[in-house]
């Protein structure tokens, strides 16, 4: 063995190359990038649970959901389910009532998703205004209807809105109007519903919308300002170029939620009155759990699933969301 004169140990050069043993031990390569080993099993350990339940819950029903589309699955036995091919597709583009839920539901996204995100930035926008008194009371009190649950509000609105003793009839009553309807109305129901939603989800937004805002530079502001920019161009000019990332992921998360829409038609209408407030989700919700149709089901889903994509995808596209600053 080496050892240094002065110190009695081992020489400098021994010492480098036991620590470039070392240091070759800890890690590993991996397509070509090193990963450190003690690093790479503990993330392993924190993912390990998440990609499990992942697979099980998420990933495992797509896959039989999709190999069920093809087939004549049954609820009841679905161990007897034959191949069928694209039957079930062919039987689609036949169901008048599936049609119908398609442009209910297109209504919905079409009217609730561009007045949900107007709402939610012009509240963050007012909420951004530091010299605002009672900002925090203002804020909880917008973010308050997302904390309730879709099925305590959706019972909460019927019973205003009920003919006989809900509130809101009573008030139009008083004052000359006259009873409506609403969610017995063929012409109103999904427009009530669209109202329901947009004021319960607009909160969620406006305080994602309000952070993107707190992230702007107000050196951009005060530079605008002393160029005599006024507030209209200083919004089109630096707030929405700024916020661009946000707005894109705020507008894609609303959209999907919306397409997704089942609780309120279920709760408050049941799809009635005459299938105006039907949506795709709860008609592939029927003709599964209700009717027991799980191929129908599955095709209906991977139909829906194909169009969801195909406009979320173009949308976040066309606004340019994907984060590299590029317009």
């Amino acid at each position: 063995m080496i050892f240094s004169k002065k110190s009695g140990g081992l020489s400098e050069s021994r010492k480098k190359r036991l620590m470039r043993g070392r240091n070759k031990k800890a890690y590993f390569k991996l397509f070509g990038k090193s990963y450190n080993k003690n690093e790479s099993v503990i993330g392993i350990a924190f993912m390990t649970p998440a990609v499990v339940l992942g697979l099980i819950f998420t990933i495992l029903p797509m896959l039989i959901s999709l190999s069920y589309a093809f087939t004549d699955a049954y609820m009841l036995d679905l161990t007897k389910a034959k191949w069928t091919g694209f039957e079930n597709f062919i039987r689609l583009f036949g169901d008048t009532v599936l049609w119908k839920a398609l442009v209910n539901t297109a209504i919905f996204v079409v009217i609730a998703v561009p007045v949900q995100l107007g709402i939610a930035l012009g509240l963050a926008l007012i909420l951004n205004i530091k010299t605002l008194r009672c900002n925090t009371f203002f804020r909880w009190a917008f973010f308050c209807p997302v904390m309730l649950s879709l099925a305590v509000t959706s019972m909460l609105w019927m019973n205003l809105m009920d003919y006989n003793d809900g509130l809101i009839n009573t008030l139009l009553e008083s004052i000359g109007l006259g009873r409506q309807l609403f969610l017995k109305s063929e012409t109103q129901a999904l427009y009530v519903i669209i109202f329901i939603s947009v004021w319960q989800g607009a909160g969620y937004q406006m305080l994602i919308f309000l952070s993107g805002l707190k992230n702007i530079p107000p050196e951009l502001y005060e530079a605008a300002s002393l160029d005599g920019a006024s507030k209209v161009k200083q919004f089109f000019s630096i707030t929405l170029p700024a916020i661009k990332p946000t707005f894109s992921y705020v507008m894609v998360t609303t959209l999907i939620g919306a397409f997704r829409l089942i609780t309120q038609p279920m709760i408050m209408t049941g799809g009635g009155p005459l299938n105006s407030t039907l949506t795709m989700s709860y008609y592939i919700y029927l003709q599964g759990v209700k009717y027991w149709d799980v191929g129908y089901s599955s095709a209906i889903a991977l139909f829906y699933t194909i169009i969801m994509s195909a406009v979320a995808l173009t949308l976040r596209k066309i606004t340019g969301g994907d984060n590299t600053g590029e317009g």
